[in-house]
């Protein structure tokens, strides 16, 4: 039961407590360059996600074969790989979202959230734990990205992927499909999140505590 509530905890991190986007401001060009709207916010989100799961699982398996002084090398080594086999598959099968997502796609490579997760958590825990907490953390990064790239789709827009939500004369928020609204609703949805978890650990503190008479 402990095991299974330690893998469980490994996961919900990263939703909320840890968010790499909401909490350690983590893959802040992704973030910011990709989200004008919510397809191409998911695509980047799933391609992170294949590349965390699969460079945790194998820093993970080869950790203790690494040699300390190259490790960072090898995991660079490890995540490079998995990105290209993203950004081939993207460029052969959706070239549309390929074009979309620009450099973005390969430069992931040098997303913080990668590396920190091989260097901090996959290389010093077995596979299972590796496993959740990379889960957990891009499934996190990628619902950062969908909330902005639904928010700045249907103001700057006026649709949700590609489907007319608020009429025709709804007057288009020209900025927020613009590096503007990028960084305009990052730090709104930011302020927002700290404001909850702030108020989340006042009632934690809060609560009922036990004295002894």
């Amino acid at each position: 039961m402990t095991k299974i509530y330690s893998l469980w905890g490994d996961f919900l991190k990263g939703l909320w407590k840890q968010n790499p986007v909401f909490k350690f401001l983590l893959g802040m060009c992704p973030a910011l360059a990709v989200t004008n709207s919510v397809i191409n916010g998911l695509t980047m989100g799933l391609a992170v996600i294949f590349v965390l799961l699969c460079s945790n699982i194998v820093v993970s398996l080869v950790r203790k074969a690494i040699p300390h002084q190259v490790r960072i090398a090898v995991f660079v080594v490890f995540i490079a790989t998995f990105v290209t086999v993203v950004d081939l598959f993207l460029k052969a099968q959706f070239p549309q979202l390929s074009k979309a997502l620009g450099p973005y796609v390969p430069l992931i490579v040098v997303n913080c959230i990668i590396l920190g997760r091989a260097e901090a958590f996959a290389s010093k825990n077995p596979l299972p734990r590796s496993l959740f907490d990379g889960l957990g953390m891009g499934l996190g990064f990628t619902l950062a990205l969908l909330l902005l790239g639904a928010i700045r789709e249907i103001l700057g827009m006026g649709s949700l992927l590609g489907v007319e939500i608020l009429g025709e004369n709804f007057e288009r928020w020209v900025i927020m499909v613009s590096p503007a609204g990028a960084f305009l609703t990052l730090g709104i949805l930011i302020g927002i999140f700290n404001l909850v978890s702030g108020r989340k650990k006042a009632a934690g503190s809060s609560g009922p505590s036990c004295h002894t008479v």
